[in-house]
């Protein structure tokens, strides 16, 4: 079983940073992936970056390309969302999540934090 906790969401003005915690409570050897999703009042609930937890290989939505960087650190079983030059557009709660190697097997999530950016 897989637990993910997410910290480090806040207020931010724009054009600050802020980068999100997801602490990994399991094996990480079991998953194949890591990602951030946020969702924002009234819209569907979108990804914004993952990682392959074996290749390191990143992809990231349009909306963050060169904003955000995603980062995992193995020893502290750990996956980070930096995030700069944040827009009032980027206010929404970001989950973690975490896809299984295993076939079946459904995705784990975070509780969600909350990125507020506004002045």
């Amino acid at each position: 079983q897989v637990q993910l906790v997410e910290s480090g969401g806040g207020l931010v003005q724009p054009g600050g940073s802020l980068t999100l915690s997801c602490v990994v409570s399991g094996r990480m050897s079991s998953l194949f992936s890591m990602g951030w999703y946020r969702q924002a009042p009234g819209k569907q609930r979108e990804l914004v970056a993952e990682i392959r937890m074996m290749t390191g290989i990143k992809d990231y939505a349009d909306s963050g390309l060169g904003r955000f960087t995603i980062s995992k650190d193995d020893a502290k079983n750990a996956v980070y969302l930096q995030m700069n030059s944040l827009k009032p557009e980027d206010t929404a709660v970001y989950y973690c999540n975490a896809v299984p190697r295993t076939l079946g097997v459904d995705d784990y999530w975070g509780q969600g934090t909350q990125v507020t950016v506004s002045s």
